[in-house]
């Protein structure tokens, strides 16, 4: 376990509640509008430039103005065989920082010391059975087998760019890929005519309505935060904590919810988690039948989708989320209810 779930065990404990009356009338015509005001992102936002320092964007788009005429043909093939395959923008990411820290994106022709039976762009090893070495100084066939191991990697959609790409190439410098985000997030923003580089440009209207005029307006709140980092304790506009980004969703829909995750799992209308509408709230705890060890909410969207201030690193996005998760409470909330 993380040491930072722990610390947010103790930041998700306490505050207050001005409890609100929504009326029938207002959920007609919240309903009414909802396909106006819920507009869920068709996307994961787990990629661009995790780093919070300043400048970071500016930094990535610097690199990848550097790259030679060959080594933007490397990362316009890893986002085309990616499209091609249907692939999130987050794999093209993955790709092409493994792909920058392994090889340069050049197709490399020999190996080095470390490994001599190394090729290509991922310098994969052709006794290891990647591939004959043939194939593997076939960029397609190259870019395509590291597409296949990654999406066969459990949950690799949820984790950092880097880490995902050191779990394809198990290198011996298993941090090294992430000094290649913003970069990456330039290509795909660039060559990928991906708008937004958090990958949440794109955007579908849900018909899955939202549970009241309050929750409405709470996920448009929500959604406007994509892209911004987890700060511990946060509560904007900066960045958030996940009970901060709850906590001002709501506070702009005109309902005041306590500070903390655990509090606000009881400052509202209980309902079983399968019944959840969006905008309602869902939690996790380590002892999912002790409210006292919940660590963690985030806001219900539908469709089996959660939006999220999830961790140190991880920007807020929009994720699939199971009722079944290990940690998950049994009981939803709906907040002013």
């Amino acid at each position: 376990m993380k040491v930072w779930i722990i610390v947010g065990v103790a930041v998700g404990l306490v505050c207050t509640l001005f409890l609100v009356t929504v009326t029938v009338s207002s959920v007609v015509n919240t309903q009414q509008q909802a396909l106006s005001l819920f507009r869920m992102a068709n996307c994961n936002a787990a990629i661009g430039p995790w780093a919070d320092a300043t400048g970071d964007a500016a930094a990535g788009e610097g690199q990848a103005k550097r790259l030679s005429t060959d080594q933007r043909g490397i990362a316009t093939q890893i986002i085309q065989i990616g499209k091609q395959r249907q692939l999130p923008p987050l794999a093209w990411q993955v790709a092409i920082q493994a792909g920058m820290q392994e090889s340069s994106l050049t197709n490399v022709t020999h190996g080095d010391v470390a490994g001599p039976d190394s090729r290509g762009i991922f310098q994969m090893r052709f006794t290891m059975g990647w591939g004959t070495e043939a194939q593997l100084l076939d960029p397609s066939y190259a870019i395509n087998k590291f597409y296949d191991v990654l999406t066969k990697i459990p949950n690799w959609q949820q984790m950092r760019p880097g880490d995902a790409a050191q779990a394809v190439e198990r290198s011996a410098f298993p941090g090294a890929y992430d000094k290649w985000e913003a970069m990456a997030a330039d290509l795909i923003k660039t060559v990928g005519d991906i708008v937004d580089p958090s990958g949440c440009g794109q955007q579908a209207v849900s018909a899955i309505l939202p549970a009241n005029q309050a929750a409405a307006k709470a996920i448009a709140y929500a959604q406007q935060q994509l892209g911004k980092p987890y700060i511990w304790g946060g509560n904007g506009p900066v960045g958030y904590d996940c009970s901060g980004l709850v906590q001002q969703a709501y506070l702009a829909a005109g309902i005041q919810l306590p500070r903390v995750a655990a509090d606000q799992y009881h400052a509202g209308s209980m309902l079983p988690v399968e019944q959840a509408q969006p905008g309602d709230l869902v939690f996790l705890a380590t002892d999912k039948s002790n409210p006292a060890t919940i660590h963690h909410v985030a806001m219900y969207l539908g469709d089996h989708k959660i939006i999220e201030a999830q961790d140190f690193g991880i920007p807020i996005h929009i994720r699939p989320f199971s009722f079944t998760e290990a940690e998950v409470v049994p009981q939803a909330v709906r907040p002013g209810v």
